[in-house]
């Protein structure tokens, strides 16, 4: 038997034009397609496709309320935002200020975490 991982760090070598020339010698060699098979509507008895629901890729980070450790909140505050002081206090004594707009989730997730973790309570929508 090949030793299969020799073969794939072997196929993790190929440049894109070499793939796509050992897929058609493939091809040819065995009879066989590589496309992806297409299912024929059975008429009009065949279910509407479904709408396709964008994944959001942009969130809002918001404070809902600062907590017990107002200090804390506002330093995070201006760690995420670089806002002054006074700014950030504003912030943190706002209900549903938003900290963060049109972020990653990487960076909404991690801004939460770091609110939550100095007592503030967080949403990212």
């Amino acid at each position: 038997m090949a030793d299969l991982e020799k073969i794939v760090e072997e196929l993790s070598e190929l440049s894109v034009l070499e793939a796509a020339d050992l897929v058609k010698l493939l091809e040819e060699k065995w009879g066989v397609s590589a496309a992806a098979p297409v299912a024929i509507a059975a008429g009009p008895a065949a279910a509407a496709p479904a709408e396709e629901v964008e994944e959001k890729t942009e969130f809002d980070v918001v404070i809902k309320a600062t907590g017990p450790k107002k200090i804390e909140v506002i330093k995070v505050i201006r760690q995420l935002t670089s806002l002054g002081l006074v700014e950030a206090k504003t912030m943190a004594e706002t209900p549903d200020a938003k900290v963060l707009e049109a972020v990653g989730k990487d960076v909404a997730n991690d801004a939460a975490a770091k609110l939550k973790e100095a007592g503030a309570e967080v949403v990212v929508l």
